[in-house]
């Protein structure tokens, strides 16, 4: 038997287990808003998700990722011993797997890439010594567990404020909803815009200054914004001849905004393959990398059939098991209609973006989840279920430490049988 198949072979079962995790999770967060408030069904949701994923993971997926997930530990140190990262990565990748597909089964929303990362320090302190690991980096993600759900709550919360105050509590939303249509879509096309050039398309390091972008992107924006108006007066009179979007009854003016909350919804799942799948297949590369060379490489290139096929994976992750994340974002938080969905995905678009920019550390389920608080809090705390809140925080808080000690175990019995 050809043990290096074997290996391989073994390794990509587990890359696409862990793919398929993301989706059941992370891509979850993306859609829960949407099927939450009826926008999308599961179906549409996942066609949706799996056609952006792949077009994300392949097209600025990061063909080259780091040896080491994240920067977290440098791989010269494993230079002599190209076996020991191997089982490393086949630590993280199970530890990670185990801790996320938990986390769904409870219906918990938490961030992948911090799964991933604590696996990473894990089997990195027991093989190499806690010196070896970058702190500084995890420093960094301990302070985005408070700095992106405030700026989801904030940002997502002024935005609702704003739809509410001058739409929804109008006496005639029909008319103001025609009247800042042209406002509206120019600002998600702005955003969208700077968003798919920065986060969507960070992996390709692409060499364009953000006032160069923002010159680019004003022009188009403002265009969608006087088409977008006559789009909306004549979808807004089909609607309210049709009396709705769908058996849930919603008013014309929820069914505009259930059309923006779906765009914004094809940007989020298409970064989330731009920049989650290698959460999945980046390990996956490494252990192939090691196999094949029999040595430890600074960068390792990912292959094109491990992007697409984990863009896939991502997809069948969130139909296979993915209900339950969707259930707790798109309905157990606060309720969910078109309005606040959109106010939700637009807000925790915006504060990406934004911090982003500002050099501040976000996770995008942590923003997500804020800016769905956002929104409940405009319209009263006894409309958030707090149980379920604290619960949230609490995984984020447990997801880092747990899959450290756990990837340390695995590790350590991987070695002890293997090396």
């Amino acid at each position: 038997m050809n043990i290096d198949l074997v290996v391989l072979s073994i390794a990509t079962l587990l890359g696409f287990y862990m793919a398929a995790n993301i989706g059941a999770n992370d891509l979850a967060n993306a859609m829960g808003t949407s099927v939450g408030s009826g926008a999308l069904t599961l179906r549409q949701a996942v066609l949706v998700s799996v056609i952006a994923n792949v077009f994300g993971a392949v097209l600025a997926g990061g063909h080259v990722t780091s040896t080491i997930s994240k920067g977290i530990i440098q791989p010269a140190l494993f230079a002599t011993e190209p076996d020991k990262l191997m089982l490393g990565m086949f630590a993280a990748l199970i530890s990670a797997s185990l801790c996320v597909h938990l986390a769904t089964h409870f219906g918990l929303p938490v961030s992948t890439t911090h799964a991933i990362v604590g696996a990473v320090v894990g089997f990195g302190i027991v093989s190499v010594g806690a010196g070896a690991v970058s702190w500084g980096k995890i420093i960094s993600i301990a302070l985005s567990w408070a700095i992106s759900p405030v700026a989801g709550a904030l940002i997502g919360g002024s935005i609702f404020y704003f739809v509410e105050k001058n739409i929804l509590s109008t006496s005639d939303p029909y008319t103001a909803a025609i009247r800042y249509s042209p406002g509206l879509i120019f600002s998600v096309v702005i955003v969208l815009f700077l968003s798919f050039i920065f986060k969507g398309l960070k992996n390709l390091h692409l060499d364009i200054g953000f006032f160069q972008t923002l010159l680019v992107a004003i022009p188009f924006a403002a265009l969608a914004g006087l088409l977008g108006r006559r789009w909306a007066r004549r979808h807004l009179r089909l609607r309210r001849r049709l009396g709705g979007i769908n058996t849930r009854g919603y008013s014309p003016v929820e069914s505009f905004f259930a059309l923006l909350q779906v765009l914004t919804a094809c940007y989020v799942a298409f970064a989330h393959g731009a920049n989650d799948v290698a959460n999945a297949v980046g390990p996956l590369a490494t252990i192939f990398s090691v196999v094949k060379t029999k040595s430890v490489a600074l960068q390792v290139e990912i292959s094109f059939w491990m992007l697409f096929i984990g863009g896939i994976a991502v997809g069948g992750g969130l139909f296979a098991f993915g209900t339950r994340v969707l259930e707790t974002i798109g309905k157990k938080i606060t309720e969910i209609t078109p309005s606040r969905g959109f106010c939700a995905e637009f807000g925790a678009a915006t504060s990406i973006l934004i911090c982003s920019r500002l050099g501040l550390p976000v996770s995008t389920t942590h923003v997500l989840v804020g800016s769905v608080v956002g929104v409940g809090l405009m319209r009263g705390m006894g409309t958030l279920d707090l149980r379920i809140l604290k619960n949230i925080v609490l995984s984020w808080i447990v997801t880092l430490p747990l899959t450290m000690v756990l990837s340390s175990v695995v590790f350590k019995l991987l070695a002890f049988f293997l090396l």
